[in-house]
C-alpha cells in the first residue's frame, strides 16, 4: 500500500521538477535572446557610443546597451563601456533573471557557479539599475561577462554609492560616458574551478557627453565610509595601472588635457 502511494506521488514530484527547470529554461532563453540582438554599439535614443577603449585581450564585444573587452585569462571583462542618460534608469521593478554564461564570448565566460560559496558577490560592472529603459537592456547585464567578484560590504557600500552618484551626474549633465572595471594586474586571488580573478582595485571613468569634463575613480576593494572625492585620480594614472587607453578617439590635445586632470571641484559632489 505504501509502495502504491509512492507510485502515485512520483509523477507529481516529477512534474514539479520539470516545472522548476522550465522556469529556468525560459529565463535563460530570454536572456540569451538579448545576446543575439542587433544594433551593436547602439544605445538609448539611437545614439552611437564611439569612445571604445583599447583592449589588452583583443576581444571586444558589442551589445545593444554596452560594450566590453573580455579577458579569458582573468575570466571577466577588463572594461565595460556605455552611455548613460536619464532615459536609461527608472523606477521599473523588473524581475531579476538568472546569471548565465555569455553566448557571445567564444571562449565562454565564467560559469556563475564559480561564485557559489566563495564569499563574494556577483558584482555588476554595468549596473542593472543603469539599464532600465527596457527589460531586454536590463537582462543583458546578467551575462557573466558583466560580473566580477566583489566583497559584499564593498559592492553594497562605497561602490554602490559611486554608482548612484554616476546616475545623478548623468541626469545633471545631460548624459555621461562610463568606462568601468577591475584592475586586472598582479598576482590576484582567484575563486572557483575556473580561477576567476578577484581585483584589488576597481575603477570608474566618466566623461560628459559634451566632452568638456572627465573624472576618474580608483577604489580599493574593501569597505569604506570615505567621501567619494577621496578616490578621484587622473585618468592617466588608471591607464598606467591597466595598460588601457580609455579614450583613444579623442583629439590628442583634448585627451591629454582631460586625462591628466585631478581637480574634482568642477563636479557636483
Amino acid at each position: 500500500m505504501k509502495f502504491f502511494s509512492l507510485l502515485l506521488l512520483f509523477p507529481l514530484f516529477l512534474c514539479r521538477e520539470n516545472k522548476t527547470e522550465s522556469v529556468r529554461d525560459k529565463s535563460d532563453a530570454l536572456i540569451e535572446e538579448t545576446g543575439r540582438s542587433k544594433g551593436s554599439g547602439t544605445f538609448s535614443g539611437g545614439s552611437v557610443f564611439d569612445f571604445y577603449p583599447t583592449s589588452t585581450s583583443g576581444t571586444v564585444i558589442h551589445r545593444q546597451g554596452y560594450s566590453f573587452s573580455y579577458s579569458e585569462k582573468f575570466e571577466q571583462s577588463e572594461w565595460v563601456a556605455y552611455e548613460l542618460t536619464s532615459a536609461d534608469f527608472s523606477n521599473r521593478d523588473f524581475k531579476r533573471p538568472f546569471f548565465v554564461q555569455d553566448p557571445k564570448v567564444k571562449t565562454q565566460s565564467a560559469d556563475w557557479r564559480n561564485y557559489k560559496k566563495s564569499g563574494y558577490d556577483k558584482g555588476h560592472l554595468c549596473p542593472a539599475a543603469d539599464r532600465k529603459s527596457s527589460y531586454q537592456a536590463y537582462a543583458e547585464t546578467f551575462f557573466t561577462s558583466n560580473i566580477t567578484p566583489q566583497r559584499h560590504n564593498f559592492n553594497d557600500g562605497v561602490w554602490n554609492r559611486l554608482e548612484q552618484k554616476t546616475r545623478y551626474w548623468a541626469k545633471k549633465y545631460n548624459g555621461v560616458y562610463v568606462v568601468t572595471g577591475g584592475v586586472l594586474k598582479g598576482n590576484l586571488k582567484t575563486i572557483g574551478k575556473e580561477k576567476v580573478a578577484v581585483p584589488d582595485y576597481f575603477y570608474k571613468i566618466l566623461m560628459t557627453k559634451d566632452e568638456k569634463k572627465m573624472i576618474g575613480f580608483l577604489v580599493p576593494h574593501k569597505a569604506s565610509d570615505l567621501p567619494l572625492y577621496q578616490f578621484t585620480v587622473s585618468v592617466d594614472a588608471i591607464e598606467k595601472m591597466t595598460g588601457i587607453d580609455f579614450f583613444p578617439k579623442l583629439p590628442d590635445r583634448k585627451e591629454n588635457q582631460l586625462e591628466k586632470a585631478t581637480d574634482y571641484k568642477n563636479w557636483s559632489f
